[in-house]
């Protein structure tokens, strides 16, 4: 699937609301199952943007409010993901959703040794979620992870890099600097614009 289907994807379908603000939807095609992740949409999102102290997570140190949302989504779907007729997970998601999808990722996994070389990740303007020494311990969990970066985007900033945090998997840039403010950039239209540019 081409990253503009899978983006389009994330912000057209419809989602379902759970708890902290969890904002999530899967399809599942044959054996293949999708989850998207959404952006922040409200109040409870951004209070959970800005909670960035760490937490631990297992063997992880990760940011506290995204960890906080991910709780309440491991809730909704690790029936799915632990259902052995799957083949393929793909975890995609946008902004606030990216995050999610990072911890979603890393879940899978753990819990899915047998799915390790068919999971793909994607987070679109992803923040930074991981806290700590960046080291082959990372790298394996999130060898299929990817980050989609317009250049300029300021989220792909945060939470900033001088307090610990950095960003997991491989990095895609796409668009020129000094094509946005750094605002701009975030926004789902220049991801889709970019996007479109990058595939031509």
């Amino acid at each position: 699937m081409k990253l503009s289907t899978l983006f389009y994807n994330l912000t057209h379908i419809a989602y379902t609301h759970g708890e902290n603000g969890l904002d999530y939807a899967t399809r599942r095609s044959n054996d293949t199952l999708y989850i998207y992740f959404q952006d922040s949409d409200g109040a409870v999102d951004w209070k959970n943007n800005l909670d960035f102290p760490i937490k631990c997570y297992g063997n992880l140190f990760a940011h506290r409010g995204f960890l906080r949302v991910w709780e309440s989504a491991k809730d909704c779907l690790s029936e799915q993901i632990l259902d052995t007729g799957l083949k393929k997970i793909v975890v995609s998601g946008y902004s606030h959703g990216a995050a999610l999808a990072v911890l979603c990722h890393e879940f899978i996994w753990y819990h899915r040794p047998d799915l390790r070389d068919t999971i793909e990740g994607y987070g679109f303007g992803c923040p930074r979620v991981i806290w700590g020494i960046k080291n082959a311990y990372h790298e394996e969990r999130w060898a299929h992870f990817n980050v989609i970066k317009n250049i300029d985007d300021i989220i792909t900033h945060l939470p900033p890099a001088f307090l610990g945090y950095f960003h997991v998997g491989n990095m895609i840039k796409i668009g020129k600097r000094g094509n946005y403010s750094t605002v701009d950039a975030h926004r789902p239209e220049s991801y889709m614009k970019e996007l479109f540019k990058a595939e031509m």
